[in-house]
């Protein structure tokens, strides 16, 4: 049952977006349908991730009024706790709410892979996807596609159903690299010395944005280059986002210190 849902919510609408897009370009360049159909889940995840994005800038900028209130309470750490979590009630800011689109995405990046893995799989001899794959699309695409040879091909020579594609991988990595430095040039430095758990997390925060990038380059190389297309279009996407909204929000990070109220 949750299989058979997968496929119906997830796996049939993507791959037939997919199949679909390619159909009505002119060119049929199945990387740009890969390209389409990114901005289009962009645009469906618009305002979580733009919500997600706030969220950061918010954190960033009550930095110093969290590092006042681990200061006064560092030696109490369950009313330190209270303390935090009631600033954050009465700040309407959520700390968790900038993971909210990575948990949205990771199926619709499990339902990518599974498309890009066996979805596309082509008759060698014909160039017509394989029965098992053909079931997957709606009547109007099948009673097309099961008799008309489909391309995986992007701009004439990237296979997208194929994986090593090494510039592919480079620019995922070093853009998400580059949308992570984005966030952390925008947050303000511990200056508290009782915020040494602050620190320990702004350590550990640096060090995956350069384990992350290094990941999508691993998993971009071994990974079929459609999934690494969509990655890339993906963070770009999400650049802007990130751009738009420091530009218009820049973090205040002079604001004098609070001393926060004894209850």
């Amino acid at each position: 049952m949750i299989g058979q849902l997968y496929y119906t919510i997830l796996y049939e609408p993507i791959f037939n977006a997919l199949i679909g897009i390619y159909h009505i370009l002119p060119w049929k360049d199945f990387g740009v349908a890969i390209i389409l159909v990114t901005l289009g889940i962009k645009i469906i995840l618009y305002f979580p991730s733009l919500s997600s994005i706030k969220s950061q800038r918010a954190l960033q900028e009550i930095q110093p009024k969290l590092d006042a209130i681990r200061e006064k309470y560092k030696n109490e750490k369950e009313k330190m706790s209270q303390e935090l979590m009631k600033f954050y009630k009465e700040n309407k800011v959520n700390p968790f709410s900038s993971c909210l689109p990575l948990l949205i995405q990771f199926p619709i990046l499990i339902a990518l892979y599974r498309v890009f893995i066996g979805g596309l799989t082509l008759d060698p001899a014909t160039g017509i996807l394989v029965p098992d794959q053909l079931q997957y699309l709606y009547d109007g695409l099948r009673s097309i596609y099961d008799h008309t040879p489909l391309s995986t091909m992007f701009l004439g020579f990237i296979d997208m159903s194929r994986s090593k594609n090494v510039v592919l991988a480079v620019l995922a990595a070093g853009f998400q690299f580059w949308q992570a430095r984005m966030l952390e040039k925008r947050k303000p430095k511990v200056k508290t010395e009782g915020a040494k758990d602050e620190a320990l997390a702004a350590n550990i925060n640096r060090q995956m944005m350069y384990l992350f990038p290094l990941m999508t380059l691993y998993f971009g190389y071994v990974f079929p280059a459609g999934l690494t297309l969509y990655w890339l279009v993906s963070t770009l996407f999400t650049i802007a986002q990130q751009y738009y909204i420091f530009k218009k929000h820049p973090v205040k990070t002079d604001a004098p210190l609070p001393t926060p109220q004894v209850h």
